[in-house]
């Protein structure tokens, strides 16, 4: 099964691993149970496509997983929105062949509310980045540069709201919080402005 779900309110401040824990715990007390892998130490089958940092509401996020047993996606549904906890919703279930290939993410779009007192500085930001030859994004611990126009395939301010496009890549990605910090607003999500992942798209 194909899941989307969101991820929102005190509940951006649950890690991954933790996150994770939650939806195992949440299968067992709706009844459902998932398929394991092999081994030592097996492992239920669950699929987090790109993980959520941190800190970072998601809106439209990834789940897949392998079930033990037959079952419609409407009957998962309702078993698990009897049982989820605040903050988690699932917002739709797709039944998968059980050849399909895992989920690979292309694209992830982040948005971020912006202070009326700060728009006029972010467009003027944006306006320098898209008129430089070259904007390099440093990593100095790793050793790694980015250059963040082949990696930011949109940005625009909209409507007070700043809308990013991020090219993802599993060998290695830019992070929106280093996006933030080249506009100019790493500061806000301190402010208590969340940074919100509106959606994950996937490769066909």
């Amino acid at each position: 099964m194909r899941i989307r779900f969101s991820k929102r309110g005190d509940l951006r401040f649950v890690g991954h691993h933790d996150l994770a824990r939650i939806v195992e715990r949440l299968f067992r007390r709706a009844g459902v149970r998932p398929a394991y892998s092999r081994g030592f130490h097996p492992k239920p089958r669950f699929n987090f496509p790109s993980a959520l940092a941190l800190g970072i509401e998601g809106v439209n996020e990834v789940l897949e997983v392998e079930l033990a047993e037959a079952m419609t996606g409407e009957e998962l549904a309702a078993r698990l929105a009897a049982r989820t906890i605040p903050g988690l919703v699932f917002r739709s279930i797709e039944p998968l062949p059980p050849s399909a290939p895992p989920a690979r993410v292309k694209r992830a779009v982040y948005c971020l509310e912006v202070p009326a007192e700060r728009q006029a500085a972010l467009q003027a930001r944006l306006r320098e980045i898209t008129s430089a030859a070259s904007f390099p994004i440093h990593r100095p611990a790793k050793g790694k540069t980015f250059e963040l126009r082949e990696w930011v395939e949109e940005s625009a301010l909209d409507g007070g709201v700043l809308r990013m496009s991020l090219r993802v890549d599993p060998q290695g990605s830019l992070h929106p919080r280093e996006v933030l910090a080249a506009l100019g607003l790493e500061d806000l999500e301190a402010q208590g402005i969340p940074l919100v992942r509106a959606d994950v798209e996937l490769s066909s």
